[in-house]
């Protein structure tokens, strides 16, 4: 298969070309493993060298309401009051314990981004 890890800039280019030219291949055929391959190694690469940070958690919660069509109203049925969803989502109160319990269950959110810390508005 003569297929390399990806050391610098220009093996990272090359691994591009050849995916490009090998989308599409069936699965289970040599073209098909050598394309499964490569975007594991370009994966593993980026990984590395261009990481994506998680969001913050208020952030999150905004995306995520923001992609379902979620209102304020929504958020606070959730975690007890429109005054307190107000203020999380301004950033003037933190997140509670039970909070971050509801909205990871309730809406399947990642406790790990949801427990990092954020700066609260002064």
């Amino acid at each position: 298969m003569d297929i390399r890890p990806i050391k610098t800039e220009d093996d990272y280019d090359a691994a591009l070309v050849q995916i490009d030219r090998l989308m599409g291949a069936p699965p289970d055929t040599p073209e098909g493993d050598r394309l499964e391959v490569l975007v594991t190694l370009v994966e593993a690469y980026e990984g590395v060298h261009w990481p994506i940070e998680a969001p913050d958690p208020i952030s999150l919660i905004t995306h995520i309401m923001e992609a379902n069509g979620w209102r304020q109203k929504d958020l606070a049925v959730l975690i007890g009051s429109q005054p307190h969803a107000s203020e999380v989502l301004r950033r003037r109160r933190p997140l509670t314990l039970s909070m971050i319990r509801a909205l990871s269950t309730e809406w399947n959110l990642p406790v790990d981004t949801l427990v990092r810390e954020y700066p609260l508005a002064s």
